[in-house]
């Protein structure tokens, strides 16, 4: 007969991983005379980009859960594509703390959402840069983006969220997809 104890043990839980997409938004058009850096729009390169990547995407199975957008201009217009691709009922949500906030709000967005299996944020450089190379090193973030974090840039890392895993678990890169 086994002691309570082996009979009451669970085995240990499989690793739970979130899923986190990086999207920088397209390229952008420089802005016109009297025109706020808020409001810039994608030039037709960027279009361009924000389509293929979607498409990439969506080909590749990557679809989120749940989409934050920065509510600048160029982030919208990029996320529409991203709509377009994935479908309909694909959720986007804006705020404004993507555009007007520094790299430790986009964390402390992330740190909220890890209880979900997966969440795509469309946003700015640097903070998506910096965001990669605090999740996966620098050298794998230098290995991933050798010349910056490029317009369209779309990072896919899983993220070890099991209790037992460090609360700064780094993230492993699935995929990164660029124009």
């Amino acid at each position: 007969m086994k002691p309570v104890s082996e009979v009451t043990s669970m085995p240990p839980a499989a690793a739970q991983i979130f899923r986190l997409y990086l999207m920088r938004h397209a390229q952008a058009g420089w802005a016109l005379p009297g025109q706020k850096d808020f409001d810039r729009t994608l030039d037709d390169t960027g279009y361009a980009q924000a389509e293929m990547i979607a498409d990439r995407a969506a080909d590749r199975g990557f679809r989120p859960d749940k989409v934050l957008c920065s509510t600048a201009t160029r982030c919208r217009e990029t996320a529409e594509a991203l709509h377009r691709a994935m479908g309909e009922e694909l959720e986007i949500d804006y705020t404004d703390m993507l555009y007007a906030g520094p790299a430790n709000v986009y964390t402390d967005i992330i740190d909220a959402w890890q209880d979900d299996g997966s969440l795509m944020l469309v946003g700015h450089n640097p903070m998506m840069e910096e965001l990669v190379q605090a999740l996966l090193g620098e050298t794998a973030a230098a290995n991933a983006t050798p010349t910056g974090y490029p317009c369209a840039g779309l990072a896919v890392i899983d993220i070890d969220r099991s209790p037992s895993a460090r609360a700064s678990a780094p993230g492993r890169l699935v995929a990164f997809l660029a124009p």
